[in-house]
């Protein structure tokens, strides 16, 4: 795949299905108020309409990337694009709540078998410095589109095109998908699957393992539904019961993953990733940063249209400085590679917990202000200048670390994982920070919104000491963070695009 001619007519294509199933995620939260009138859905159902994707998403994932291994990338990365596309179209058209939430839930399946493919088909088409660079625009298209949801979403919603309302937010997909899927058929290589040699259980057993797949299924579910579901309902029975149930799924699905390992057979997670250098610490910081990225967009969606009470364009217009920093700090990021070498995502992390920090100082100033909100908007607007700045640093080049040095053989698990752990990072950061700041209500905006930037803030410290830990501890991370003229999985390679 790496000797392909029109290999970088393939990234932009790969990169708009990343930004498409990313923003997704996001910007059905801006569009919840408008969905609730529209449908006269009740806050079940609204809920239920976040839930249900990042639900089938984070399910999905670990699947997915077996899937990848067993009929090829470009294959799976095709039909998954091709199923977004007819699920963002039903999405729009829903004519009840019910139908929405199912809707949802095929987008997330969609997402689901996307993901792991994407990272897939970026290691196999770019090597050395090239691969880098694909890696790093990876983690813009990432970041850009997290920070963009509150943004575009409140721009469509403001604007009304044809009259189509919050349907709009999910009908932009359709016209992107229909492109990229005509794109894929000309720019895509076609990869074939991962060899039997190739991995360690080299040889039989090659099928999908579909009792280990049913396991992780229950499990993730088991620990997300609850949370994404026990904060509406007053925390019932139930909500406990999954939780206690997910942790005997998750330890019997790893321990069926060992024996098939042992026995020569192929798993569906080969937990030889978690053994792959920097790998784990890399997912703590990557929990830990989408986590707190979701709790962001949580705090931004509510205060700034309820508690300010700004109209979805005005909100939508603070949240371009967010992704204003985050450009701008990306586009410096191969400069500042160059003098930080792999302090960057530290240096990243320390200028992420500053926004936040900031952001908490302006709303503290809204708590004990007389005056009205526009003055706080600007305010915040330029906490979120440095906010973004901080994720514009960080995320390419954490993402792209966590995966640089894993084997060909373990990318597609090392992918689905990765995509997992940032599903189910982001909800419970989300989750946790929605019932912190709506748990605060009684004491008024100011002090709400405070109570879940605490969540946030937390969240980049923890980023911040893990990042120092890496740096401190691993000398090779310094030398993954320069360029190299030579390719492989293994290289280390500078991570900024």
């Amino acid at each position: 795949m790496a000797a392909a001619p029109n290999r970088w007519w393939a990234l932009p294509v790969v990169l708009v299905a990343v930004f498409m199933t990313t923003l997704d995620f996001f910007i059905a939260n801006v569009a919840v108020p408008s969905i609730r009138t529209g449908l006269h859905a009740d806050g079940s159902e609204a809920q239920l309409v976040i839930a249900a994707y990042g639900l089938a998403y984070a399910a999905g994932l670990v699947v997915s990337g077996r899937l990848g291994d067993l009929y090829g990338p470009r294959r799976v990365f095709s039909a998954g694009l091709a199923l977004f596309t007819l699920a963002s179209a039903a999405c729009g058209a829903a004519p009840a709540a019910w139908v929405l939430v199912q809707a949802r839930a095929v987008q997330g399946v969609a997402a689901a078998l996307l993901a792991p493919q994407v990272l897939a088909l970026l290691g196999g088409l770019y090597q050395g410095a090239d691969r880098a660079r694909a890696f790093g625009w990876y983690g813009t298209a990432v970041g850009l589109a997290g920070v963009s949801g509150q943004v575009i979403g409140g721009l469509l919603i403001a604007a009304d095109p044809w009259g189509l309302g919050w349907r709009a937010c999910f009908l932009v997909n359709v016209p992107l998908g229909l492109a990229a899927l005509v794109a894929t058929a000309r720019v895509l290589p076609s990869a074939p699957p991962v060899r039997p040699e190739d991995g360690p259980t080299a040889g039989a057993g090659r099928g999908l393992d579909v009792a280990g797949a049913g396991l992780v299924a229950a499990g993730l579910v088991a620990v997300v539904l609850p949370l994404a579901q026990g904060r509406e309902h007053g925390w019932p029975a139930w909500t406990w019961l999954c939780l206690a149930a997910s942790a005997p799924l998750l330890w019997a699905f790893a321990h069926r993953q060992r024996r098939l390992a042992a026995a020569g057979r192929q798993p569906l997670l080969d937990l030889g990733v978690f053994r792959e250098k920097g790998f784990a610490g890399g997912l703590v910081a990557v929990a830990l940063l989408f986590g707190g990225s979701a709790g962001l967009s949580f705090v931004l969606a509510l205060y700034l249209q309820e508690g300010l009470g700004l109209g979805p364009a005005a909100a939508g217009a603070v949240c371009t400085a967010l992704n204003g920093g985050f450009l701008a700090a990306s586009a410096r990021g191969a400069a500042m590679a160059g003098r930080l070498g792999a302090r960057l995502p530290m240096a990243g992390a320390a200028v992420l917990l500053l926004g936040l920090l900031l952001l908490d100082h302006a709303v503290a100033g809204h708590a004990g202000a007389a005056s009205g909100g526009g003055a706080v908007a600007w305010q915040i607007a330029g906490a979120l200048l440095v906010t973004g700045g901080g994720m514009g640093l960080l995320m390419p080049p954490l993402l792209s670390t966590a995966l640089a040095r894993v084997r060909p053989a373990l990318a597609g698990a090392a992918a689905g994982v990765l995509g997992t752990v940032q599903e189910t990072g982001g909800v419970l950061g989300g989750t946790l920070t929605g019932t912190v700041l709506l748990g605060s209500l009684e004491s008024g905006w100011g002090p709400a919104a405070r109570a879940g930037l605490a969540v946030p803030i937390a969240c980049a410290l923890g980023v911040l000491a893990m990042t120092a830990l890496t740096c401190r501890h691993t000398p090779a991370a310094r030398a993954a963070s320069r360029p190299t003229t030579t390719g492989g999985a293994g290289s280390r390679t500078n991570t900024t695009p």
